[in-house]
């Protein structure tokens, strides 16, 4: 996609050139990580550098595994627009597209997550283990270089998200604060749970064990989520029960927490 093609990568550049005008203190920042670049990836590349960069991954060899990964597989880079498309339609604290490209944690985990998960299906394991480490550290959020994550997830606030390896999370998908996407135990294998599209985990639910939660179903805050949840249900409590069916299709894009119970229940 030529940079002039892409309506993501023009807004963010137009509401950075706008900030730039307004907070000027903000000036280098924004040239540094959006402005001086030629393409959403090669900015995204700068950023992740940036943010993860230690004395043990110095910054110029991450840009250098960024750079290489978005090179190799363009579905990364189409994959981060919709997730910054889902901020902009679902969180009403995000503001201009600027924001939550350089400041919200839970999209920088996902896109460091995206570019593990490369690795790790090259067989580069140590490696992929490695920026997922460094990245738990940064950003207080833990995705697995194995789980599957699908496009337009919103990771909301980000502290405490907990993903784990066999883990699944289908397309547009929203993750709130605390959630875990864990297992039960010491079991080995496919052991960890499979999110269908449009799903809400509200914050600090606990999904655990290799169960499925059905597409647009909805997850109340605090809830501990043992068995497999039908499609386009609603479950609270510890464990999780199902009490209602939600009131839209799927509940993710509304980011609606209240509990959906049915008549009478």
């Amino acid at each position: 996609m030529s940079a002039a093609a892409d309506p993501i990568w023009q807004a963010l550049r137009a509401d950075a050139s706008q900030l730039v005008g307004a907070e000027p203190v903000l000036a280098p920042l924004l040239r540094s990580f959006i402005l001086d670049h030629a393409s959403l990836e090669d900015a995204l590349v700068e950023m992740l550098a940036r943010k993860l960069a230690s004395a043990e991954l110095p910054v110029e060899t991450l840009r250098t595994l960024a750079h290489d990964a978005l090179q190799a597989e363009p579905q990364i880079g189409l994959l981060t627009r919709a997730d910054l498309a889902a901020i902009a339609t679902r969180d009403p604290a995000a503001g201009s597209s600027v924001n939550p490209f350089l400041n919200h944690k839970g999209f920088h985990a996902l896109q460091a997550h995206r570019i593990a998960h490369w690795y790790w299906g090259r067989q580069r394991k140590a490696l992929a283990q490695c920026l997922q480490g460094r990245a738990s550290e940064v950003f207080a959020v833990d995705i697995h270089p194995a789980a599957a994550v699908g496009g337009g997830v919103f990771i909301d606030h980000g502290t405490g998200v907990v993903i784990g390896e066999t883990a699944v999370v289908g397309d547009n998908v929203s993750i709130l604060q605390g959630v875990t996407l864990g297992g039960t135990g010491k079991e080995t294998g496919d052991r960890h749970p499979k999110i269908g599209r449009g799903v809400l985990l509200s914050a600090g639910a606990k999904v655990l064990g290799n169960i499925r939660i059905g597409e647009g179903a909805k997850v109340g805050a605090g809830s501990v989520v043992l068995d497999e949840v039908p499609p386009h249900k609603t479950v609270v409590g510890v464990p999780a029960r199902v009490v209602g069916t939600p009131r839209v299709d799927q509940p993710a894009l509304d980011m609606d927490q209240h509990i959906d119970l049915d008549d009478g229940g």
